[in-house]
């Protein structure tokens, strides 16, 4: 009898110790953001020099898209490199090939992280809303991808061809807003492009989950916001349960505006991103 009890203790334990293996993680940060704070942090990130990010355009089939270029710092043209794209809020919807260089974009030209975290970067500019929303069945609002999407996986290839050192296996999403929305709908698209992405207040793509049960993903969301509801990113966490690199934080005490705050001035981005390859 003491025996058997032994065994199936035993039992128990490799049991929760498979369950916790396999399980994703969810974490509570309980920041709070003022509004010094809030525009400290904004204007430490907007009075950097965007002059390394070269303006350039794509063009295909008569649609351009226009887009921001960061080569690494010291280019070595003989070592490979990791590539992020990083997607725009609707704000900063437009062809002027500025505005979509929002503060998550510039973390990447940031002392530091751009010492620290060589890669390239591409940051395209949509005409018009790169992701757009409906209720599923459950009544909770998901995204879809504009055709214009497709343009981000051309661009893609032609940045792959110039560059023939870009690292395949190291090739990252990041986004926000709207931006976290297209970056979802990209993985969707075309998992086998992508190593790991990071969606900060994201709207949700159901469209693909078994390829997102085997994908990096970090979901960041504040549990105050009003604008892209919380329970689109809680509702794709539980159906992502047994994803061991997903994580899922909650700032407990921000909202949609206030979100990207913390983000900025720290290398938590780059850092979680950079441990990732397919």
């Amino acid at each position: 009898m003491h025996q058997q009890f032994k065994s199936l203790i035993v039992a128990l334990l490799f049991s929760l110790i498979s369950i916790f293996a396999d399980a994703q993680t969810q974490n509570l940060d309980h920041t709070k953001v003022d509004s010094l704070t809030f525009t400290a942090t904004r204007a430490a990130l907007n009075k950097l020099s965007t002059a390394n990010f070269e303006k350039r355009n794509f063009k295909k089939n008569e649609k351009t898209l226009p887009y921001r270029f960061l080569l690494p710092k010291n280019y070595n043209k003989n070592q490979k490199y990791p590539l992020v794209i990083t997607f725009h809020n609707s704000t900063r919807i437009g062809n002027d090939n500025e505005k979509q260089l929002e503060p998550l974009a510039r973390i990447w030209i940031r002392e530091g992280i751009y010492d620290q975290y060589n890669c390239f970067v591409i940051a395209p500019q949509f005409a018009e809303r790169s992701s757009n929303y409906v209720k599923n069945e459950d009544g909770i609002l998901v995204s879809k991808p504009s055709d214009d999407v497709q343009l981000v996986l051309d661009l893609l290839a032609q940045i792959e061809a110039e560059y023939g050192n870009v690292d395949q296996s190291r090739i990252y999403l990041v986004g926000y807003s709207m931006g976290a929305s297209t970056a979802q709908n990209l993985m969707s698209m075309a998992p086998k492009k992508f190593a790991a992405m990071v969606a900060v207040a994201a709207v949700p793509d159901f469209s693909n989950l078994k390829v997102f049960k085997r994908k990096p993903i970090l979901l960041i969301h504040g549990q105050k916001d009003d604008e892209n509801p919380y329970n689109g990113s809680v509702s794709l966490f539980d159906k992502l349960k047994g994803n061991k690199n997903l994580t899922f934080k909650t700032f407990t005490e921000l909202n949609h505006g206030s979100i990207n705050i913390p983000l900025l001035l720290s290398d938590e981005i780059p850092k979680w991103l950079f441990k990732f390859s397919k």
